[in-house]
């Protein structure tokens, strides 16, 4: 949709280590990063280094940008651009700071700040995984067509997004989450215990007996693979309950969205441990108290960066069926379905593309 639009939006990348600010058009970057430290223990330094951060990136560009976009962690009142509340990462912000005004009356421009999450699905949905898989879909010649997306975080958190109809799903509260939904195995327990960078490092922890470990899950992964040593056991079943983890959030969410799931972050580099037990909770089964069996998700689930599994999702199950009271037949697929995919942007970029779309259709309305 904005691929080849030739309005400027500034971004930034929002860390509680660093800040680093860009510029994209046309859904790319046309500026090489700025970095600078975040200073988020300090109010004023924070924003001073922001103003310097935009204020140079402004000054590279060949025209003037139309809008401020970028992500920042919550709590937030994103609409109104106010942050604040119990911020980790951002401790001179819980008193709460209107960051958005600030920068408005800074820069004269138009400022828009959401959650990563957020970004992240808005980006794949535009830009990335969606109009992909719906590009694949139409060189099948398959009429099926998807709208709607579920985007996830795999990092230190566990983050989400949501896509309906074209439309980022803010909330009325800008309160869409998934990491506070129930874990599977310790109902009340929330599930970023079990989907996260710690929940990694813990599990690996039980289950080998080296509670005194500082890997980090890139580790964990290499022991799973053989080439590092430790518990490799230990290291495939600790991916393998992340998988599960996730699984049974994304599966309550899946089948109140009905649409496709995108997966991006840092951990998805260790997908050939956590996919199949994923898959296995979002494709599992519950039972009525009559005894009947019913899918969890009552549609299929694909993997659709498998070409088998793929070209099944594409092909459907098309009949004809015949009118009532007539000799005409109508075309019926009467496989309802979903499908499960990778970032096709990288966390990063698909967050940035979100920034720069949600601001240009902001500006549209």
């Amino acid at each position: 949709m904005y691929t080849n639009d030739n309005r400027t939006v500034i971004t930034l990348d929002a860390g509680g280590t660093n800040l680093v600010f860009g510029a994209m058009r046309g859904c790319k970057y046309i500026t090489d990063p700025l970095t600078y430290p975040s200073n988020a223990h300090n109010l004023d330094l924070c924003l001073n280094t922001m103003v310097k951060g935009f204020s140079q990136i402004i000054n590279r560009l060949d025209k003037r940008p139309v809008a401020i976009s970028f992500a920042f962690p919550g709590p937030a009142d994103y609409p109104n651009g106010i942050i604040g509340g119990y911020l980790p990462n951002f401790p001179s912000f819980r008193k709460g700071v209107a960051l958005g005004h600030f920068l408005e009356n800074k820069f004269g421009l138009p400022v828009f700040i959401n959650n990563d999450g957020d970004l992240f699905a808005y980006g794949e949905a535009l830009c990335g995984a969606l109009p992909e898989i719906n590009r694949k879909l139409a060189q099948t010649g398959s009429s099926k067509r998807y709208k709607n997306l579920l985007g996830y975080t795999f990092g230190t958190g566990f983050g989400v997004g949501i896509v309906v109809n074209g439309q980022l799903n803010r909330g009325d509260n800008s309160c869409v989450e998934t990491f506070c939904l129930p874990h599977k195995t310790k109902p009340v327990i929330i599930s970023e215990e079990g989907v996260s960078i710690r929940a990694i490092k813990r599990v690996y922890a039980e289950l080998s007996g080296d509670h005194s470990h500082n890997y980090e899950p890139e580790e964990i992964f290499r022991i799973a693979s053989g080439t590092f040593p430790g518990d490799i056991d230990a290291a495939k079943k600790a991916f393998a309950e992340f998988g599960e983890t996730a699984g049974h959030s994304m599966a309550i969410a899946a089948q109140l969205i009905d649409g496709i799931i995108v997966i991006g972050g840092g951990i998805t580099g260790a997908r050939q441990y956590f996919l199949p037990s994923l898959l296995k909770e979002l494709r599992s089964s519950l039972s009525t108290l009559g005894g009947e069996t019913v899918r969890r998700i009552q549609m299929e689930v694909f993997n659709l960066d498998d070409p088998t599994e793929f070209s099944k999702f594409a092909k459907g199950n098309t009949k004809r069926i015949t009118i009532s009271g007539t000799d005409k037949t109508v075309e019926y697929d009467d496989m309802k379905r979903i499908g499960i995919t990778f970032s096709k942007l990288g966390a990063n970029l698909a967050i940035s593309t979100g920034a720069y779309a949600f601001a240009l259709s902001e500006l549209d309305k």
